[in-house]
């Protein structure tokens, strides 16, 4: 199905959109495994996802047809394995230039892939790779931003939403688009070998970089600063004259 709002040349002109679905992730995996190709930079987007995740399987809470629920293919096969990240990197970066020009400078990357405005989260991304070799055959990109919904339950942590920043309904399709568009000229970036200019971006922006925060690791609660993140995607946090690095979950920010 063509849609002349989407300008790039391969992410999102080829759009299903679903009324309900258990997760998009789950969904195009599914189309996937069936024998017809699917078109590099197919966009799967639902208007009501009753099984979203996020990463270790957290739950994903969003209102049916209030909120961008969506999943991009892509076949980065020129990224080795040991790059994933960078892949990661891109999509963040993408997300976050799509929706700067609204929300300006409150806006964060919140390592490893979570969109944060101010101290709460407004959106995340799930990748799930699929290995062929040492090479990523294909890649499931699972995007969730909260941009109509007023209210959260309150197990859905610190979260927020466009309209309780902004103050005004968007359109949905809008802001699929715009995404859409940067996540096809990051990827290409990556592509042509831009590596180094992805991971220079994403450090600049992301949530606490260079600021001394309280953080806790193992059990134990400690002052640091983020420094970097390792080629790998690893967390460099400095504290007592040394610099430690953290995988995903095993550490956290103390942001009360």
């Amino acid at each position: 199905m063509q849609n002349n709002i989407f300008s790039g040349l391969f992410v999102g002109q080829n759009l299903l959109t679903l009324k309900e679905v258990d997760s998009t992730n789950n969904f195009l995996k599914t189309l996937l495994s069936n024998s017809k190709p699917v078109p590099e930079g197919t966009v799967i987007m639902a208007e009501s996802q009753f099984a979203g995740r996020g990463q270790q399987n957290n739950q994903w809470h969003a209102e049916p047809g209030k909120n961008l629920t969506f999943s991009v293919l892509l076949k980065p096969s020129f990224l080795s394995i040991s790059a994933q990240f960078d892949l990661t990197r891109a999509i963040s970066l993408s997300v976050y230039d799509a929706l700067c020009p609204l929300l300006g400078d409150g806006l964060k990357i919140k390592w490893p892939n979570d969109i944060y405005y101010g101290d709460k989260k407004l959106g995340g991304m799930l990748i799930e790779n699929i290995l062929q070799g040492s090479q990523i055959k294909s890649a499931i990109v699972g995007i969730g931003i909260n941009v109509n919904q007023d209210n959260f339950p309150p197990d859905a942590g610190k979260a927020t939403s466009i309209k309780q920043i902004l103050h005004k309904d968007y359109q949905l399709r809008d802001i699929l688009a715009e995404i859409c568009n940067n996540i096809e000229a990051h990827y290409l970036s990556l592509k042509a070998g831009k590596l180094n200019l992805v991971r220079e971006t994403y450090l600049n922006r992301l949530y606490w970089y260079n600021q001394q925060k309280r953080f806790r690791a193992n059990g134990t609660e400690f002052e640091g600063t983020i420094s970097g993140v390792k080629d790998n995607g690893l967390l460099v946090v400095s504290h007592n004259n040394t610099e430690s690095t953290f995988n995903l979950k095993e550490i956290e920010f103390l942001n009360h």
